[in-house]
């Protein structure tokens, strides 16, 4: 993976070559905590591991139980769900992926309805095991399953913590299932059983993709200057401090979209306290070049643009035309068409003095994966000890999780009371 911070120089914000040098030895601290951290498994930092801690065996034993699937359905939510639909979005199969990490009726309802439920696998995750969108979702799905006459156990593996009542269920039906890593919070699990099994079931090699993440550990270093990640990671940290307190996520390639939502999840849950962190908005290139990028190069001098692609990709020619003014399209292809936008995006906003990145992997495909999704969580990670925040928790998501909850009867939970407090000003249409 290779990291350009080039158009961040001498911009509005913008960093110099100076400001990276004297950051890089903070850079080179944290590196330290990160190390110890990872050395002693602690809670959050266990997840830098998961490229060498995780099991490929042990998925691939979960899964072997089901012939090879006409599709496969997550039950999960958040970092349950993002990190294998980032992967399975990302890679062709002929086994179709699906995903509720919603508890929407309509979507649900017409989702079951489409699917070929006596040829799905259905993955539940929860490392508690008693996330309420997460059980609900499942319960409905076992229903639809049972009166389509399918026995759900016979298409059922489990994801989950060693209790809980997912477990118990497990235990309960004998069902396959796999663990959920201690340690290692949601949003940081793409890289373990929680985000290989669909995968695994979909045909991909999981041991490459835990390759690409191994590659970007290895290459960690006390250095922004010798490690892409942390060139990113104190790159948009300093970008941040100086006003930068929007990162648009742009990936120029279509297999890549769910990539940008998996990573506005970890960059905002990770680095949203205390008043701090840095807003992630989700575009894609060359689309949004005709919508977004009018904002980002004309709008509020607060925004960080991150540009990622692969540098090698399958190739399709345009046919050459006698059109005016398109002939200069013919024998070039889609993906030299692509190339020019991406570059063009860079030059318009260098043009105008709005800082940002170049990411680049050679390719989209398992390993190249591994090392993207593994190098922007130790960039996560890297930004957090900048920022002096708490990585890895999530106190205003637990907050929310609890008033729902209370509302739903799950409890006394006094988050819930705050929903009688809520003032109105309406306004009715006619």
């Amino acid at each position: 993976m290779h990291v350009d911070l080039g158009n961040a120089l001498e911009t509005t914000p913008g960093l110099t070559e100076e400001t990276l040098e004297r950051l890089d030895s903070r850079v080179a601290d944290a590196h330290e905590r990160i190390a110890a951290g990872m050395a002693d498994d602690e809670f959050g930092y266990a997840a830098l591991n998961l490229p060498e801690a995780t099991d490929p065996d042990a998925i691939r034993d979960a899964t072997a139980r089901f012939d090879r699937p006409e599709a496969v359905l997550t039950v999960g939510i958040g970092g349950s769900a993002l990190g294998a639909a980032t992967i399975a979005n990302a890679l062709e199969s002929d086994v179709d992926a699906y995903f509720l990490d919603n508890v929407d009726p309509d979507e649900t309802r017409a989702l079951l309805d489409r699917l070929p439920l006596d040829d799905t696998v259905v993955t539940v995750v929860s490392k508690s095991g008693t996330t309420a969108e997460t059980l609900a979702n499942f319960l409905v799905v076992r229903e639809a399953m049972t009166e389509a006459g399918v026995d759900w156990t016979e298409r059922t593996l489990v994801t989950t913590g060693q209790e809980g009542n997912l477990r118990a269920l497990a235990d309960a039906h004998d069902l396959p299932a796999l663990d959920v890593p201690d340690g290692v919070p949601g949003r940081f699990s793409a890289l373990s059983t929680v985000g290989l099994a669909v995968p695994a079931l979909q045909g991909h090699d999981i041991e490459a993709i835990l390759a690409g993440g191994r590659d970007g550990m290895e290459g960690l270093s006390g250095s922004l200057f010798e490690t892409p990640a942390y060139a990113y990671g104190a790159a948009t940290y300093a970008l941040a401090e100086r006003g930068a307190l929007t990162n648009a996520v742009m990936p120029y390639a279509e297999s890549l979209e769910t990539f940008a939502e998996w990573f506005a999840q970890l960059w905002a849950e990770s680095l949203g306290k205390d008043g701090l962190g840095q807003t992630p908005a989700r575009a894609l290139g060359a689309t949004d070049q005709h919508s977004q990028l009018q904002l980002y190069r004309a709008g509020p001098p607060d925004k960080l643009v991150s540009l990622i692609r692969p540098t090698e990709r399958a190739e399709t020619a345009i046919p050459k035309t006698d059109l005016d003014g398109l002939a200069y399209l013919g024998g070039s292809s889609l993906g030299d068409l692509l190339d020019a936008e991406f570059e063009a995006t860079e030059a318009s906003l260098a043009a105008a003095d709005v800082p940002n990145l170049r990411v680049e992997i050679d390719r989209v495909d398992e390993r190249g994966l591994g090392e993207l999704l593994y190098a922007m969580e130790a960039a996560c990670v890297l930004y957090g000890e900048l920022a002096s925040v708490s990585t890895f928790t999530q106190p205003a998501v637990e907050w929310g999780k609890k008033a729902a909850r209370g509302l739903l009867g799950g409890g006394d939970f006094p988050e819930a009371d705050a929903v009688a407090d809520k003032r109105e000003l309406r306004i009715d249409g006619s």
